[in-house]
Parts: C-alpha cells; sequence; structure tokens
C-alpha cells in the first residue's frame, strides 16, 4: 500500500509554469491538444470530441497515491492553459496508455515514462523543457522511482532535443505503442549526478 501524497504536493510549479492534476474540467485543453493534427502528428491519429470525452474518464485517474497520472500546464502569469504533462506507465503492445494500470494506492506494472503537449502558439519558447525537468524533479525527489523512460517518433527531433537537455539518455529503437519507438531514460543516480553538476559550489 502506498500512502498518498497531500494535494498540495501535486501541484508544481517552474520559474514560469504551473502544473496541477489533469480534473474533468480540463475536457477543452485536452480537446484542443488531441484533435489537432499538428500537436498529435507524432503521438496519434488526431481523436474526435467524442473520444477526448471517453478518454477523459481514464486520463483523471490517479495512481501510487497521486504520484502516477496528468497534470494541466498553466502559464503562472496569466493563467492561461496551455498543455499537459504525464508521469505514467508506457504501454508496449497498446496504442494509448494502460490506464488500468494507473491505480490508487500501487505502482504500475510497466516502467513510468514522462510526457508532454502543448498548444503551436507556445512552442519555441522552452516551456517543453520546464515541464520534462519539473516531472523528472518531482519522480526522483518526491516519490520512490528508480527510473523514468521517455518515448518519441525517431523523427521528431524537436522532442529528442528536449530529452537530451533534461539529461535523459538515449538508449536507440525500443519497441512500445505497438511500434519502433526512440527509447530514452534516466535512472535515479544519474538525476542526482545532473543535480550536483548544477548546484553552484558555496564560496569559501
Amino acid at each position: 500500500m502506498i500512502a498518498p501524497l497531500d494535494p498540495q504536493a501535486l501541484v508544481l510549479r517552474t520559474p514560469r509554469l504551473t502544473l496541477r492534476p489533469l480534473a474533468p474540467q480540463d475536457e477543452d485543453i485536452q480537446r484542443a491538444l488531441l484533435t489537432d493534427p499538428e500537436v498529435v502528428r507524432y503521438v496519434t491519429d488526431p481523436l474526435t470530441p467524442a473520444q477526448v470525452a471517453r478518454r477523459m474518464v481514464q486520463a483523471v485517474r490517479r495512481g501510487a497515491g497521486g504520484r502516477i497520472g496528468a497534470w494541466t500546464v498553466t502559464v503562472t502569469a496569466t493563467g492561461e492553459r496551455i498543455g499537459d504533462g504525464v508521469l505514467t506507465p508506457v504501454p508496449f503492445d497498446e496504442k494509448d496508455t494502460p490506464w488500468h494500470q494507473v491505480r490508487p494506492d500501487v505502482w504500475p506494472e510497466n516502467p513510468v515514462e514522462v510526457g508532454y503537449m502543448l498548444l503551436p502558439h507556445v512552442w519555441g519558447q522552452g516551456y517543453a523543457t520546464e515541464i520534462c525537468e519539473c516531472l523528472l524533479r518531482f519522480a526522483f525527489e518526491q516519490t520512490d522511482l528508480g527510473q523514468v523512460v521517455a518515448c518519441t517518433d525517431p523523427d521528431n527531433a524537436a522532442s529528442r532535443r528536449v530529452l537530451h537537455k533534461c539529461g535523459m539518455r538515449d538508449c536507440g529503437p525500443v519497441w512500445a505503442y505497438c511500434e519502433m519507438v526512440a527509447w530514452f531514460e534516466m535512472w535515479r543516480a544519474d538525476w542526482k549526478m545532473r543535480v550536483r553538476r548544477h548546484t553552484p559550489r558555496s564560496a569559501g
């Protein structure tokens, strides 16, 4: 049994963004993301509004005491919702997240992946990197996860750059999402080393 985290501990912040757990009232931003061919180009075929509504029933679930699930991403200064971020089990022989593994008081059986989606008008502003780093920090500093992975289309150069920038290691092609994907991973030891490298030494 995994003890639940305080709900406030699930509200995550970066210098510019606030990430809060996905809620039913976020169906509109999910619809804007998942029905846009540009946004889902490397992920899936665009969904219909009805498919988004059905998916929301699963997507608002949280697992492992709240530590696993999706977050809505908001620009803190304006309150504008611009995308989402996830820590969810990676599918191997399925084309979408295995939501049945997202259960309240246990970790999923499959490795946990970090992911993100943003509306096109905010691309190129460094938000994806902030989201990814924020979720990696949460995973390794607020949970017991020993590893976080990421999957992306081999042709998605922008996403690969983000994952490299966040310190994730490119492990080559792996079968996931019913196809060969570029597989990235980070272990807890990698995160600790990254934090040490980026922590200024005190004077004296």
